[in-house]
């Protein structure tokens, strides 16, 4: 009796399944993405390696470890899940209403101007499915490597040549302090100044803190005195306590500097110029809606770009509808 081809023995789901444990490395992780249990994930990869009629992962200790056969059948399975996806967005062409899923991974920085972006997408593609993560610089290279999202929008891009990224707009970070500070009508105040003060800080593997302690460390200036808070909001209302000093996105704090709750000092060598970047790996091209997305961000540039260097102003209107579409009442 013939054995059944390999077609007739896969399911997309089992597939599905491979692939995220595949990318987390860890079963119990893959069940997590996706809502599974743990038995379930591994009941899926065993009807697998009995489909395939070879192992695909071995536990050694509590360590999972890829066997060659799981790292041929990933290549093969991304490119079958390219082929869908493409077949998706054909279809939806066809049929005027382009569909799918967009995940995305922000740094934190970059919450303050993600969303005008993604506003714009979805005033164009308003049946793509949009979700954004906001991560601090260390989450969005873990998730990076994990190939949890579809993009990474981040500064401060690591050198690596499998990476591809496309540098959008300037992250500036600028020296802040409450109103009435002595350094604001210091003659020449320095860095040495500035640190003087208690230095209140994001969490290690924030970008922001990072690009921070470059920098002195290139001025030779050390920072003794810091006082680390978890977020860019409780920085700021730190510094309305007269807690400390710190150094934040010009973005973060434009709103408050312009009420007169916070101030800048003019201090040498600021603003600190960084770029955020979309990023995602070479070997794992990006699916139709990604291209989209990556398409319309590049034609947003030039506005963007005028808006977020300007006086601050509202964002000019562009057909965004904030309610969704709600279907008449069938008489």
């Amino acid at each position: 009796m013939t054995r059944p081809s390999l077609l007739n023995r896969l399911t997309f789901r089992q597939l599905q399944v491979f692939q995220a444990v595949h990318r987390q490395q860890s079963y119990s992780r893959a069940a997590e993405q996706l809502g599974l249990t743990q038995p379930a994930v591994s009941a899926q990869i065993r009807q697998l390696e009995q489909a395939l009629e070879q192992p695909l992962f071995k536990y050694a200790g509590k360590t999972l470890h890829v066997l060659p056969a799981a790292d041929a059948l990933a290549a093969s399975v991304t490119s079958i899940f390219g082929q869908v996806s493409s077949l998706q967005m054909e279809l939806s062409e066809i049929a005027g209403t382009i569909r799918g899923e967009l995940n995305l991974a922000a740094v934190s920085t970059a919450q303050y101007v993600v969303p005008h972006i993604l506003a714009r997408f979805r005033a164009r593609y308003p049946e793509v499915t949009i979700r954004l993560r906001v991560c601090n610089r260390s989450q969005a290279l873990e998730r990076l490597a994990e190939r949890r999202d579809d993009l990474v929008i981040m500064g401060m891009v690591p050198q690596d040549a499998q990476l591809a990224f496309m540098p959008i707009l300037d992250n500036e970070m600028i020296p802040v302090v409450w109103p009435g500070h002595p350094l604001l009508t210091a003659d020449k105040p320095s860095l040495e100044d500035f640190a003087r003060h208690y230095v209140l800080m994001r969490e290690p593997g924030s970008g922001t803190r990072t690009a921070f302690e470059e920098f002195a460390a290139r001025e030779r200036v050390s920072l003794p005195h810091t006082i680390e808070l978890g977020t860019n909001e409780a920085i700021k209302q730190g510094i309305m306590a007269h807690l400390g000093v710190a150094v934040l996105p010009r973005l973060a704090v434009q709103l408050e500097i312009a009420s007169g709750l916070l101030a800048s000092p003019r201090l040498p060598g600021f603003p600190l110029k960084r770029s955020w970047c979309t990023v995602y790996p070479k070997d794992r091209p990006p699916s139709p809606v990604t291209e989209l997305f990556l398409r319309c961000l590049r034609e947003l540039l030039p506005e963007l770009n005028r808006h977020f260097s300007g006086p601050l102003e509202p964002m000019p209107g562009h057909g965004v509808v904030c309610l969704p579409a709600i279907d008449s009442p069938q008489s």
